[in-house]
């Protein structure tokens, strides 16, 4: 009978578009993984790391990860879930109900690595997955994000990919003994491989530290399939079909608003994988950027603002994010309310504005030049860099907030 897996990662439960609560995108995305689990009739899900946006998430993001186990066992009684720690994860938070879940049968957390007597404890890496029968047919590696302290040694980027290849290879060794002939060898592990395609404003890239990549074999070659968490584009990595990130549920960042968010669904026939499809994400809220080709001028892009759809009836919570991407010719202090103003009545909610682009060289105050900055009162640093920058004085309104924000963090700070 064949194995059927779901692979999904980086759910982020608890995650804030620039402080707008997500809660209702997260349900949405929920509600929809439990229909498709019950329609597919899926034997296993794997989740790849981040399961939460932050190590302390909100009580809501914790309510709605075992509301997803309770209902997801109720529709579907044989499911097995294997979780794997990410980096935003607190390994000891997911790992602190396991023994109680695990005993259910059911869920398998892996926060951060098991030890036993200081030693990482394979064994516990290893673990059996049934097909629709109950039989055993795949053994998966499971591999949560490692930190610091787990890879031994110093020496830099190059002994730390060491210390994680030892590890990874460790865990697939330990499965590897447990399985049996006809049975599928997997591996999932949260990591930024080499060749990766990732976004700069919800990334970062990591192994260890936040330092080097790994490379694509460390995940050996006789693995029929890899599950890989922390890239948010879904993509398939060093030409692999089989090693794959299966990406984030929703868009985590405005550049994001391009990815067609996705779970893969891998059906393994015995040690072979017999097919890997990718099963789109409805999304729940739009995410837009105007322009959408980049900044330009204030006066169009208001023009641009004006033209959206008004304000429907429907709730607020279903209103598209809105970020706006502008060039001016100098600072204009007033730019939200000018925004906020061409919005009124728009359906769209404006949550960012991108940091405006404006004449000038780029450059440091203090390069070419003889001064020392230690030499010059806040208000002269403030007036070179403006008229450098604009060929002209600081306007009166501009110099008022200036005083104003100074005098405000010297209170603070006195």
């Amino acid at each position: 009978m064949a194995l059927r897996l779901l692979h999904t990662a980086d759910w982020h439960l608890g995650h804030t578009m620039h402080g707008v609560e997500r809660d209702f995108e997260h349900a949405s995305f929920v509600d929809w993984l439990l229909d498709t689990l019950e329609r597919e009739r899926i034997d296993a899900v794997l989740v790849s790391g981040d399961v939460f946006d932050a190590a302390n998430p909100p009580a809501s993001a914790t309510a709605l990860w075992y509301r997803f186990l309770a209902q997801a066992w109720r529709r579907t009684p044989r499911l097995q879930v294997v979780v794997v720690g990410g980096n935003h994860d607190s390994a000891a938070r997911l790992d602190a109900p396991d023994p109680l879940l695990r005993a259910l049968g059911r869920l398998t957390v892996i926060g951060g690595l098991p030890r036993r007597d200081g030693q990482v404890d394979f064994d516990q890496l290893a673990i059996p997955l049934e097909d629709g029968s109950g039989k055993v047919a795949a053994w998966v590696a499971a591999v949560p994000f490692l930190r610091s302290a787990d890879i031994s040694g110093g020496g830099g980027d190059g002994a730390q990919i060491e210390g994680a290849r030892h590890l990874i290879r460790g865990a697939v060794e330990a499965a590897g003994r447990r399985r049996q002939e006809g049975q599928a060898l997997l591996a999932m592990a949260h990591c930024h491989l080499t060749g990766g395609a990732m976004s700069d404003l919800s990334e970062r890239k990591l192994v260890v530290g936040n330092q080097a990549a790994l490379p694509a074999d460390v995940f050996p070659a006789n693995l029929s399939y890899v599950a890989l968490g922390h890239l948010h584009l879904a993509q398939q990595i060093d030409g692999r079909a089989s090693l794959q990130y299966a990406g984030s549920v929703l868009p985590l960042s405005f550049p994001e608003r391009t990815y067609e968010h996705q779970v893969s669904l891998v059906e393994l026939e015995g040690e072979r994988v017999a097919s890997i499809r990718a099963l789109r994400i409805p999304r729940a809220v739009e995410v837009l950027s105007m322009p959408d080709d980049g900044p330009r001028p204030l006066d169009e892009v208001l023009r641009l603002l004006r033209d959206l759809p008004g304000r429907g009836d429907g709730p607020g919570h279903r209103r598209p994010y809105l970020e706006v991407q502008v060039t001016l010719d100098r600072p204009e202090p007033a730019l939200r309310q000018i925004l906020d103003e061409a919005l009124e009545g728009k359906e769209a909610r404006l949550v960012r504005i991108a940091p405006p682009r404006l004449p000038g060289s780029g450059e440091a105050l203090a390069d070419g030049s003889d001064t020392s900055l230690l030499d010059l009162l806040p208000e002269d640093v403030f007036r070179r860099k403006y008229e450098r920058d604009h060929g002209s004085a600081p306007p009166d309104d501009l110099l008022a907030a200036f005083h104003e924000l100074h005098d405000r963090i010297f209170q603070e700070t006195t």
